[in-house]
């Protein structure tokens, strides 16, 4: 039977790991980013890191896990949805600096449709959170007449992510595409009266 004490360092070594992951790739990118300098920048062997890990794909689903962390402090995403169209331009514009971790995310998203892929479940659960959160924000601001009623709230919110996640797709292979430019349009489009 494990001690206490082991589990605790178990789980403090993965969190390590995957702070340490998170830096490699905003750093490096996805394709330049390896395992073995993760592994090594922590103190273990390729083989002690996947330990942690069920395989590279579940590491890199849980790097995901952490940005969404670490990019909304300890918050959960749906816990965030007061000011949610300004914030989603806020976080695409912040991931302009870390052109690692959207190449990570976008690589995984694509692959993530396979219901086998171990990040399956992160992204059908991040979509489902991240529509529902903006799709109350949308409603919220449709009652108030700040955004309009000729589209429902929930496809708005969808097409904002589309935008969002679109636009990362676009700057990724033309960097001079302004990712947050675009998105601020999308939402200019949908609100009504002046904006501030």
């Amino acid at each position: 039977m494990p001690k206490k004490g082991s589990y605790a360092k178990g789980i403090a070594k993965r969190e390590e790991i995957l702070s340490r992951a998170l830096e490699v790739f905003a750093d490096k990118g996805y394709r330049k980013a390896s395992l073995r300098e993760i592994a090594e920048s922590v103190g273990l062997s390729q083989a002690g890191l996947l330990h942690h890990f069920s395989s590279k794909e579940e590491l890199f689903s849980e790097v995901l896990r952490k940005r969404d962390e670490v990019d909304t402090g300890t918050a959960a995403l749906d816990d965030q949805w007061d000011d949610a169209a300004d914030g989603l331009v806020r976080v695409v514009r912040h991931n302009a600096d870390v052109p690692g971790l959207v190449q990570l995310y976008a690589t995984l998203s694509a692959e993530a449709a396979d219901p086998d892929h171990p990040g399956h479940g992160y992204f059908i659960e991040r979509y489902r959170k991240i529509v529902a959160g903006l799709e109350q924000h949308v409603r919220a601001e449709q009652e108030a007449g700040r955004m309009t009623t000729a589209v429902d709230a929930r496809t708005v919110a969808q097409l904002g992510i589309a935008v969002a996640d679109g636009m990362q797709v676009q700057w990724m292979l033309d960097p001079s595409a302004d990712m947050a430019e675009v998105l601020t349009a999308f939402w200019t489009l949908v609100r009504t009266g002046p904006v501030a």
